[in-house]
C-alpha cells in the first residue's frame, strides 16, 4: 500500500513537471499547430514513458536488450529533466527583469521616433504649402483671370483655398498620398515591421526558453563526460591510534558503486581495474553496488575484476543494490573472479583487523549486517578497519570499537544538488569524519545509478594510507 502510494507520488510529480517543461519550452514559443509545436508535444509524452521503461525494466525482468536500448535515453532524459527545470525556475525571475528593460527600450525608441515626426512637421510648416500646392497645377499655360469667354462650369478647377488660411502640416503630406506611383513602395512596407517582430511575451519566452535549454543540455553533457572519462584517484592519510609502527602506510585502495548495468559495462569495468592497479595498493576494498542486473546478464561485464593485483588481497561487502540483483549469485561469482566476499566475517592482517558487514537492505531477505558476529569476540587492542556499504551503520561500528570504517552509498549526491538530500539521509556524504573514537571515510562511487551523469560530485577511487602514530 504505501509503495503503490510513493509510485502515485512520484508519478503525479513527473507529470507535473512533465508540463511546466513543456510550457515553458514548447507552448510559450511555438505557434499552435506548427510543426515545431506537434515534435515537441509528442517529446513530452514519449520521454517520460522511455525514463519510466528505463526506471522498471529491470526490476519487471524485461530482456537485458531492451534494458540497454531504455537506459541511454530514459535515464538520459531524467538528469536533463532535472537541470531544465532548474534552469527554467531561475528564468521565472529573468522574465519580468528581461521584460521591463524591453518595455523601457521600446519606450524610449518610440519618444526618439515622436521626436523625429515633430521635427519633420515643423519643418514643414515653416517651409509653407505653397511650393506643395503648385506641384499640383498640371502643366501647360496658367489660366487668365481676365478672360471674357466664360469657362465651362464642368471644368471649373476646385476652389483655392484662400491664402489667409493656416498652413496645415497634414494637409500638405496628403497630396502624396494621392500619387499612385510615388506612395506603393510606402504603403507596402508599412505594415511589414510590425508583422515580422514577435511579440514581448513572445520574444521573452523564446529567450529564457533558449537559455535554459542550453544551459540544462551543456549541463548534463559535462556531467555524462565525467562519468564516461572514468574515476580520478584521490588519496588520504588517516591515522590510527592502535595501528602498529610496522603497518604504517599501508595502503587500501576504496572503491564504490561500481554500478556495472545495461549503461555502464565490461569497458568501465576495465578502466576502474586499471586505475586501481595503477596505484599499486596493499589491499583492495570493493564496499558494495558494484552490479545493477543479473549474473547471467553482467557475469561477463564483471570479469575484468579478476585482473585486480594487491599483496594482500581484494575484498567484497555487499551493497543495496546487489539485493536487488540476486545477492547470493553475485558473492559466489565474486569469488569466483578472486575477490574475497567479507559477509558479517573479519580477517586479521598485519597489524589490524579486517572486518565486513552485510548492508541492511539484506535485512529483508535475513542477510542483514550481524556486527556481533563479524567484531564481537575480537581484540580490541588491536585497531579494526570496518568495510560497510552504507554510512548509517556508523554508530554501530562505535559501539564495536572500530577505529576505521570505509563506505560508499552516498555517490557525494551524484547531480547537484542533490548533495544537499543525500546530507538529510547520512551522517557523511564524501569524505573523512571523525565519530567519537572511530573514523569515518565515504567514497563519491566510481561509477553512477541512473543517469550516467556526474555533476558536483566527480566519480574517484581513493587510496586510504593508515598511519601509526607510534610512527
Amino acid at each position: 500500500m504505501i509503495f503503490a502510494l510513493v509510485a502515485l507520488v512520484v508519478l503525479a510529480l513527473l507529470a507535473t513537471v512533465h508540463r511546466y517543461v513543456w510550457r515553458r519550452l514548447v507552448g510559450d514559443t511555438t505557434a499552435p499547430g506548427s510543426t515545431l509545436r506537434k515534435v515537441g508535444t509528442v517529446a513530452a509524452f514519449v520521454l517520460p514513458l522511455l525514463s519510466v521503461g528505463a526506471m522498471t525494466s529491470g526490476r519487471i525482468g524485461a530482456p537485458f536488450w531492451l534494458q540497454q536500448v531504455l537506459a541511454w535515453p530514459g535515464f538520459l532524459w531524467l538528469a536533463a529533466l532535472m537541470y531544465l527545470t532548474l534552469a527554467l525556475l531561475v528564468g521565472e525571475f529573468v522574465r519580468p527583469v528581461l521584460r521591463r528593460v524591453l518595455a523601457r527600450r521600446d519606450a524610449a525608441a518610440a519618444d526618439r521616433t515622436t521626436a523625429v515626426l515633430s521635427s519633420e512637421a515643423v519643418a514643414t510648416t515653416t517651409s509653407g504649402t505653397r511650393p506643395r500646392t503648385e506641384e499640383l497645377v498640371p502643366a501647360g499655360p496658367a489660366p487668365s483671370t481676365t478672360s471674357a469667354d466664360p469657362v465651362p462650369e464642368t471644368a471649373q478647377p476646385a476652389e483655392p483655398e484662400p491664402e489667409s488660411s493656416a498652413p496645415d502640416p497634414v494637409a500638405a503630406t496628403a497630396p502624396a498620398a494621392t500619387a499612385p506611383a510615388a506612395t506603393a513602395p510606402a504603403t507596402a512596407d508599412a505594415p511589414a515591421t510590425p508583422l515580422a517582430r514577435p511579440s514581448r511575451r513572445l520574444f521573452v519566452s523564446r529567450v529564457v526558453g533558449g537559455a535554459a535549454a542550453a544551459a540544462g543540455l551543456a549541463t548534463v553533457g559535462y556531467g555524462t563526460a565525467n562519468v564516461l572519462s572514468g574515476p580520478t584517484v584521490k588519496r588520504v592519510t588517516v591515522p590510527l591510534a592502535k595501528l602498529p609502527r610496522a603497518a604504517h602506510g599501508f595502503r587500501i585502495a576504496v572503491v564504490s558503486d561500481i554500478h556495472i548495468g545495461p549503461i555502464l559495462g565490461r569497458a568501465h569495468t576495465r578502466r576502474i581495474v586499471d586505475t586501481i592497479n595503477s596505484t599499486s595498493p596493499d589491499l583492495v576494498a570493493v564496499v558494495g553496488d558494484l552490479v545493477d542486473g543479473s549474473v547471467a546478464d553482467l557475469g561477463s561485464a564483471a570479469e575484468p575484476l579478476a585482473g585486480l593485483r594487491a599483496p594482500q588481497g581484494s575484498f567484497f561487502v555487499t551493497g543495496n543494490h546487489e539485493y536487488f540483483s540476486g545477492a547470493e549469485q553475485w558473492v559466489n561469482h565474486v569469488r569466483e573472479l578472486g575477490l574475497i566476499p567479507l559477509e558479517n566475517a573479519r580477517v586479521e592482517m598485519g597489524g589490524f583487523d579486517l572486518a565486513g558487514v552485510n548492508d541492511i537492505a539484506g535485512e529483508t531477505e535475513g542477510q542483514g549486517p550481524d556486527f556481533a558476529r563479524a567484531l564481537g569476540d575480537r581484540d580490541r587492542s588491536r585497531a579494526a578497519v570496518l568495510l560497510a556499504h552504507q554510512p548509517v551503520v556508523i554508530h554501530d561500528a562505535v559501539e564495536h570499537g572500530v577505529d576505521l570504517q570505509l563506505s560508499g552509498h552516498t555517490h557525494g549526491g551524484q547531480l547537484w544538488p542533490g548533495n544537499y538530500l543525500a546530507e538529510l539521509a547520512n551522517p557523511t556524504v564524501a569524505g573523512l569524519e571523525r565519530y567519537g573514537d572511530t573514523q569515518l571515510f565515504v567514497s563519491r562511487g566510481a561509477g553512477a545509478w541512473g543517469p550516467p551523469v556526474r555533476v558536483g560530485a566527480p566519480a574517484d577511487i581513493t587510496v586510504v594510507e593508515l598511519a601509526s602514530r607510534q610512527a
